[in-house]
């Protein structure tokens, strides 16, 4: 077959995206020409590699095996592409990082003071809902470096801890449960919980701290959203446990509060995340150090945006432990 990596290219981001239109303005280019493109291929191929249905396609049986070996080349040829930057020693080129949707409330801003320092990196992010989606993204090698919470032991990664990341029940203003210093764990079962869904790492975490003080909550709402949660929150429709660096905000207006309740705030740490076997860019490298050196300080420190007054001692300012890089099983 004499197919090219152009249209490997535009048949991985149609099938991706699964519209041609859709993929024609991911790429830069036109409906028609990538129609052409898939055409040429699917003839290079001998086998439809898509079900057309109106305006929408999906993937046929032969598309779904041969996506499996286009994104094996693709790879291959970004990690090409890597090392002959490495050897340039350049740092130029695109950097691709995933994110979980936690993350969403600061890496941009943190994106923002990178590119200050390497303006040469073009740099995509890809927000998936929750850790379990960020790992496919990972393990589809469909982004360079990931930044999450719990590291996944699904695949085998590299995961470096850069900052305390701190969680806590929240509760609109005038909640009786306000008015307790250090409350007993079990006061929060008497009232409803809105929670993230399973899969989401606040869930996981939420789910540990019941466990360890053996007390189950009454989950009214399951919503996929930490912004549908804030506002139910805010509503007075039941309390919730979230990050605090998605309620900076809500904490400095007085929407929301922070109880003060035993054993919290649960603090764990985000991870700067990347596949063991891949071979780093210099971007994703100068990423890569830029949050290990600088990280904890933008998110934690006592200057930061991140950093709510409001929650007193929750524990913003604790610094989150620097452990040894290991990779997960």
């Amino acid at each position: 077959m004499n197919i090219t990596f152009r249209q490997l290219q535009v048949f991985a981001e149609v099938a991706r995206s699964g519209s041609m239109a859709r993929a024609a303005e991911a790429l830069h280019l036109t409906p028609p020409a990538v129609s052409m493109q898939v055409k040429e291929l699917e003839g290079q191929v001998g086998l439809p590699l898509f079900d057309r249905q109106g305006r929408t396609v999906a993937l046929s049986t032969a598309g779904e095996y041969f996506l499996v070996h286009a994104r094996r080349l693709l790879a291959a040829l970004k990690e090409a592409d890597d090392a002959m930057a490495r050897l340039k020693r350049i740092e130029r080129g695109r950097l691709t990082i995933g994110m979980v949707s936690t993350a969403k409330y600061f890496v941009p801003h943190l994106l923002a003071r990178f590119n200050e320092e390497h303006p040469g990196i073009e740099v995509k992010l890809r927000l998936a809902n929750n850790r379990d989606q960020l790992v496919a993204l990972m393990s589809a090698g469909d982004v360079d470096l990931a930044i999450m919470g719990r590291a996944p032991r699904e695949l085998a990664a590299r995961a470096e801890p850069f900052a305390a990341h701190p969680h806590a029940f929240v509760a609109p203003p005038g909640h009786p449960l306000l008015g307790l210093p250090h409350a007993p764990a079990d006061l929060l079962t008497r009232h409803p919980f809105i929670v993230r869904e399973v899969g989401s790492g606040t869930r996981s975490a939420m789910e540990q701290y019941f466990a360890e003080h053996r007390i189950a909550p009454q989950i009214a709402m399951e919503l996929p959203s930490n912004e549908t949660i804030k506002q139910a929150v805010i509503a007075g429709m039941g309390l919730s446990f979230l990050s605090l660096h998605t309620i900076g905000l809500e904490l400095r207006t007085g929407m929301l509060a922070v109880l003060d309740v035993v054993g919290t705030p649960v603090v764990r740490t985000w991870n700067v995340v990347h596949q063991s076997a891949r071979v780093l860019s210099p971007a994703a490298e100068a990423f890569r150090y830029f949050l290990i050196e600088r990280g904890e300080a933008f998110l934690n420190g006592p200057e930061s945006a991140f950093a709510p007054a409001g929650a007193g001692t929750a524990g913003l300012a604790v610094k989150a432990a620097q452990p040894a890089p290991t990779a997960a099983p």
